[in-house]
């Protein structure tokens, strides 16, 4: 269960990134306000499953749930200020927010290498959080089909990148620890890489040229398998890496 709570703090810091590199000034308030919505679920949920199963040391969990609930207040919060559309204090609640759930992960990370967990948080977190966020964002413009698409761009773009940092990562890990799995863990470990990594890159590139018709409606079809695809790769890398001081 341990893998669940990663799982949504990594989620929710990814969104607050995500939510963070987007223009507040080509996408309206609304965007933000229902996403902080999903913010507050996913940091209320994971600190429900810590109350649950109790992951984390007697040391860390005051920490721990502080933070995570610390992080819900602040997506309430942050959704109200975009409600009145406070932009910059709206900006500055997804900073804290993101930033509480960060130290929430940082309390959960599991592993003898705390750095190689902390860079596997960060770097996972992004990945899911701006694919996600862009699959959501090109749901946006059905009810805006006026807006720019270069918000939409931005988020392919950094999905791309985050995927890249995310497999120099996973491929060091995979060097350092490879003579430990066996063949079945090799066989899921290349499934990891299929749909975490090739998948994506190959889904945004399809995104990319969708939007250049452009046509934001098969662009986000595109996103949804994209998420799918992330959603696998990451949480196969969480399940095959119990255990290990580095992430595969």
């Amino acid at each position: 269960m341990d893998v669940l709570i990663q799982f949504l703090l990594r989620l929710a810091f990814g969104l607050g990134v995500a939510m963070l590199v987007t223009s507040s000034r080509q996408v309206d308030a609304g965007f933000y306000r229902v996403h902080l919505w999903i913010g507050l679920g996913l940091t209320a949920g994971a600190a429900a499953a810590g109350t649950t199963i109790g992951p984390i040391e007697a040391v860390s969990s005051f920490y721990f749930y502080g933070a995570a609930i610390s992080a819900a207040v602040a997506s309430y919060v942050a959704a109200v200020l975009w409600l009145y559309e406070y932009a910059l204090a709206g900006k500055i609640g997804i900073a804290i927010f993101t930033i509480l759930c960060g130290v929430a992960g940082s309390m959960a990370v599991t592993g003898a290498d705390q750095v190689a967990g902390a860079v596997d948080f960060v770097t996972g977190g992004l990945l899911l959080g701006s694919v996600t966020l862009a699959m959501l964002l090109g749901h946006w413009y059905l009810n805006n089909p006026g807006m720019k698409l270069a918000p939409l761009n931005r988020l392919v773009l950094l999905a791309v990148v985050a995927a890249l940092l995310r497999c120099l990562l996973c491929a060091w890990g995979d060097v350092r620890q490879w003579p430990q799995l066996d063949a079945l863990g090799g066989t899921f470990l290349a499934l990891r890489w299929l749909w975490g990594f090739v998948a994506v890159w190959v889904l945004a590139a399809m995104t990319w040229q969708t939007l250049k018709i452009p046509n934001t409606q098969s662009a986000t079809g595109i996103l949804y398998v994209a998420v799918i695809c992330v959603f696998l790769g990451e949480l196969s890398s969480q399940l095959l890496s119990r255990g290990l001081p580095y992430p595969l």
